[in-house]
């Protein structure tokens, strides 16, 4: 059974052994999940056909071999939807130029810090899921460790959570819950709190799954195990749904 919440699959591609390995733990330490390191194009495009849950690949520009991190980049865009970053120490505008063509979704420069690592991954995962233009590869961009997040990426909600992402399958979200200026995300098995408006996480979910309800609530249908009178019930939940929404809501649910 796969868990409902999990950590970002990382797949480091270096073909420095020693730094690939520094990279390896001090994401480990920062709660990334790495599962696998290869130096070369050939083995980091054999490990992703053989590993379909990658969510992420962090790729140095100059590699050993017959393709450089620049031409695995175009292999991952015409192949694979995931993002990726480059870790480099080359900036001369002939690099910067080629990186540029394959639209990376965040681009580090060697020697870097583990939190600078940190800080790329949460926005070359920001930039992928909000498909921004290439420019913003070179753009200075400020990630707060308290900044809120929610990222919709493959059927899944990438929350924010100890200063790090959790991948969240969308069936495994129940229902979510506006409080004054802060929204609650309720999962089978956790629950993940923003300083933002509900609308703003509802804009992330399909709408074919997850219905507003009430003012305070959207729900995801799959997730609703039956109705009382204005109450929705969801595991042991009571949902109010309110005359507004009434007559969409129930809709929904054929009854005998």
């Amino acid at each position: 059974m796969i868990p409902s919440i999990a950590r970002v699959k990382l797949l480091i591609v270096e073909d420095e052994i020693l730094l690939a390995n520094d990279i390896a733990n001090k994401l480990s330490d920062n709660n990334y999940h790495i599962t696998g390191i290869a130096d070369t194009v050939k083995k980091a495009l054999e490990f992703l056909e053989n590993n379909q849950d990658i969510d992420m690949v962090l790729i140095d520009i100059m590699l050993k071999g017959e393709f450089d991190g620049i031409e695995l980049a175009r292999f991952i865009n015409d192949k694979y939807r995931i993002p990726f970053l480059f870790l480099t120490s080359h900036a001369d505008n002939y690099i910067v130029e080629r990186a540029k063509s394959v639209k990376p979704h965040a681009y580090l420069l060697k020697p870097f810090k583990d939190r600078q690592v940190c800080i790329a991954i949460e926005l070359a995962l920001k930039n992928f899921s909000n498909k921004t233009a290439e420019n913003e590869m070179q753009t200075k961009k400020q990630f707060a460790a308290t900044e809120n997040q929610v990222l919709n990426i493959k059927d899944s909600l990438f929350l924010k959570k100890n200063n790090h992402f959790e991948r969240v399958q969308l069936q495994e979200i129940l229902y979510l819950q506006a409080d004054s200026n802060y929204c609650t995300v309720y999962t089978k098995t956790d629950r993940f709190i923003y300083s933002v408006g509900l609308n703003k996480i509802e804009e992330q979910l399909p709408t074919s799954r997850f219905v507003r309800v009430h003012r305070s609530y959207v729900v995801n249908i799959n997730s609703v195990s039956g109705f009382e009178g204005n109450m929705l019930y969801i595991s042991e939940n009571k949902i109010p749904v309110s005359k507004s929404h009434k007559d969409k809501v129930f809709r929904l649910f054929k009854t005998i």
